[in-house]
């Protein structure tokens, strides 16, 4: 088994952010920069800039973190009123230095630069499409499609705002757009609103981020969430929205459960409160009489404060984490893996020696990593571990741009509750139920996705799609 295979948690496609000064007062390079910073969760694989200096489109990225890809001499060339960033985890496109954000095109109208958070089901189809029609593609992810399209479209278009419109009427799936054009930044969410986009004003300046954790670093108010199906377009002239269509608001539940910083706020709720409450409700639903509540860092520590202020438990660290494994961690040999896991937590004996204790995680997507969190706990003395998960099981993929396997991988969709303790080595599992989840959303859950539970998706999902991603890797 492999490192990443060992890291089974989901992962999301990335984080982007932008900034629009009028007055070229703010250096946007550098700016961008702390808001990749305060985004770097979202994606550690690459991440990358590109500015407008003057009407042309300069930019840097590469392979790695972001205080990797960038420094001092760098973002001091990067130098413009204007700016977009992008944080990469592949989901769709392997992860090769090609495939790292901003894309920067050039094409008959101009040329522009693209960022893009989120994954189309459709990609496929019109990426095939365009080649038949002779069109090149010099990466293999679907970023690269909708500004292909969106260049194709400009042709006949009055402006470029005119040209994603009718891109947004060909593209299906999750995206959260930043592009920069010569005079022009232009923040683009898909009519679900499936993946966070957030805008925020700067001294005279305006920025978006896919969190506001991300405005809280550079110092910026937070104005409102992109709404579903809105462009809206900065420029010289100000700030105009423009509605594709009134869109219906369906965010990805996990950006609660275990993407955003827990100090993000999304549509207006804050995100450390929903773990909090998350936390509250599993343990209504599934109490047990236990001597600690720990919480698998970081994701699971909310929600274990939660679960302990309900239940009357003490909460106690179970775990201390390393938090400086980069892209270069050498990965153990297969006869080493246990290192793998270790490297990154590490039990805290004295907090858990002779103590039943409740485990509170986030989610469970193969089962590994709990399996061997849970030993490490047995072998640091833990006399009974019951396994808690505050989320529904996780019993269908995700399409929209979340790293999940195909179904046959997924363990809630193989084996009962039951069976899974088992494999796992807890003394009891439980997971938050889907009307659980509902309660916590105060009935509102109708406005999240939430398809990896239910297997109800807001799209159509193209037949065959895991075996094109698989076998293309678009």
């Amino acid at each position: 088994m492999c490192f990443k295979e060992l890291e089974e948690s989901f992962k999301d496609h990335c984080g982007i952010f932008g900034i629009y000064c009028p007055d070229g007062k703010l250096d946007v390079a550098k700016i961008t920069y702390f808001g990749l910073y305060a985004l770097q969760h979202r994606g550690q694989e690459s991440s990358g800039i590109a500015v407008n200096d003057s009407g042309n489109i300069i930019y840097h990225k590469d392979s790695g973190l972001v205080n990797e890809v960038f420094n001092e001499v760098v973002l001091n060339h990067l130098k413009g009123y204007s700016a977009i960033g992008h944080v990469r985890y592949s989901t769709t496109g392997k992860s090769d230095r090609e495939n790292a954000q901003p894309l920067v095109i050039k094409y008959r109208k101009g040329h522009m630069a693209l960022a893009h958070n989120g994954n189309l089901v459709n990609a496929h189809i019109i990426r095939e499409k365009l080649e038949q029609e002779g069109a090149i593609f010099q990466t293999t992810i679907d970023s690269e499609v909708i500004a292909s399209l969106i260049s194709r479209n400009r042709i006949k278009s009055e402006n470029i705002e005119e040209a994603i419109l009718k891109t947004m009427n060909e593209i299906k799936g999750a995206y959260s757009l930043l592009i920069l054009t010569p005079n022009k930044l232009i923040a683009v969410r898909d009519p679900y609103g499936l993946r966070p986009l957030v805008m925020g004003k700067i001294n005279n300046s305006i920025c978006f981020a896919s969190e506001t954790c991300a405005l809280d670093t550079i110092g910026a108010e937070y104005i409102r969430d992109v709404e579903p199906g809105e462009i809206i377009s900065v420029s010289r002239n100000g700030v105009k929205s423009i509605k594709y269509e009134n869109g219906t608001k369906h965010l990805c539940v996990f950006e609660f459960i275990y993407f955003a910083r827990a100090d993000s706020y999304l549509e207006g709720i804050s995100v450390y409160e929903i773990r909090k409450r998350l936390g509250k409700q599993l343990c209504k639903e599934s109490y047990v009489d236990c001597d600690i509540v720990i919480g698998v860092p970081d994701s699971g520590t909310t929600a274990a404060i939660g679960f302990a202020e309900e239940a009357g438990i003490p909460f106690s660290e179970g775990f201390i984490k390393n938090r400086y494994i980069g892209r270069t961690f050498i990965k153990p040999e297969q006869t080493q893996r246990e290192i793998a896991v270790k490297i990154k937590l590490n039990v805290l004996k004295n907090n858990v020696a002779g103590k039943r204790v409740v485990l509170i995680d986030d989610s469970i997507v193969r089962g590994t990593t709990s399996r061997k969190i849970i030993k490490m706990l047995r072998d640091a003395g833990a006399s009974e571990v019951h396994l808690r998960i505050s989320s529904p099981p996780v019993v269908f993929p995700c399409y929209y741009g979340i790293d999940t396997p195909d179904r046959k991988e997924l363990i809630a969709a193989n084996y009962s509750t039951e069976e899974i303790a088992r494999i796992l080595g807890a003394d009891s599992l439980e997971y938050l139920s889907l009307n659980g989840l509902n309660e916590v959303f105060n009935g509102e859950i109708h406005q999240f996705c939430t398809a990896c539970f239910s297997g109800e998706y807001v799209t159509e999902i193209p037949e065959n799609f895991n075996k094109y991603i698989l076998e293309e890797g678009v």
